[in-house]
Formats: structure tokens, sequence, C-alpha cells
């Protein structure tokens, strides 16, 4: 029985020392204030790797016309540059996702809604959090909810 009760606790914290497995699936979403307009993709694969493209037009200004052909551009960016995106790995303690022995927060998963924010670094400015709804799929325009 002693036996048994060592093992248990021996399994116990073996498995509260494993790293979390980050979440698999898609996120999308854009992004729009004060000039700045981004669209993202995340995708995370079965083992961990994780696409993410993010491409963004700072200080846009013009008429609502305008910036919603800056918003189709870069959707239409995002849509076919997507194919070109690599894999690549971050570190994952069960809710942020930091760059390999980095510091800096790049994405932050929300386990309860499965919602996640993209921390997007532009220049020197503080991070710009853009959130992203999980989807099935991908769509054309991420602007767009559903």
């Amino acid at each position: 029985m002693r036996f048994a009760a060592i093992l248990l606790a021996a399994l116990v914290a073996l498995t509260a020392c494993s790293k979390p497995k980050p979440p698999v699936g898609k996120w999308e979403g854009g992004y729009e204030s004060g000039g700045d307009l981004v669209v993202a993709r995340v995708e995370i694969l079965p083992s961990g790797q994780i696409k993410v493209m993010a491409p963004d037009i700072t200080n846009a200004v013009g008429s609502r016309e305008q910036i919603d052909e800056l918003r189709a551009r870069l959707s239409a960016d995002l849509v076919n540059g997507w194919s070109e995106v690599t894999p690549r790995s971050f570190d994952f303690d069960g809710k942020t996702f930091r760059k390999p022995g980095g510091v800096a927060p790049q994405m932050i998963w929300d386990k309860d809604s499965n919602h996640l924010t993209l921390e997007l670094y532009i220049g020197a400015r503080p991070a710009m959090p853009v959130p992203l709804r999980p989807v099935d799929d991908f769509h054309d325009n991420p602007f767009a909810s559903g």
C-alpha cells in the first residue's frame, strides 16, 4: 500500500512538472483603431508548431471607403501569403506564448473562451493586443464575424 502511495505521488509530481500542450486549432481576426489596421491568422498544429501571420498598416488615414479598401488589401495579402508561412516554435506555459527563451508575450490564450490575443509589436511602441476568435476554417475577410 505504501509503495502505491509513493508511486501515485511520483506520477502526480511528474504530471505537475510536465510542459502544457498548446491548444490545437485556428484563430483569426481583424483590428482597427487609431489609424492602425491589422489582420491576423494563427494556426496551432498538433505538433505544437505555430503558423502566424499579421500584416498591418499604421497611420492609415482617409475616408471610410479608403479605409475599407486598405482593410480589403490587408485581407487579400493574408489570404495570398498564408501558404508561405513557416511553422515555428514558441514556449507555452498554459496561457502565454513566448519566443523560445523570450520574455515578451507573443500570444495569450483564454482557455475558458478559447480566444487568443496576438500581442503585435510594431517599432518601439507597446504591444498592440489583437483579439482573435477560434474558427473551423479561415475566411477571406478576417474582419468579418463568424
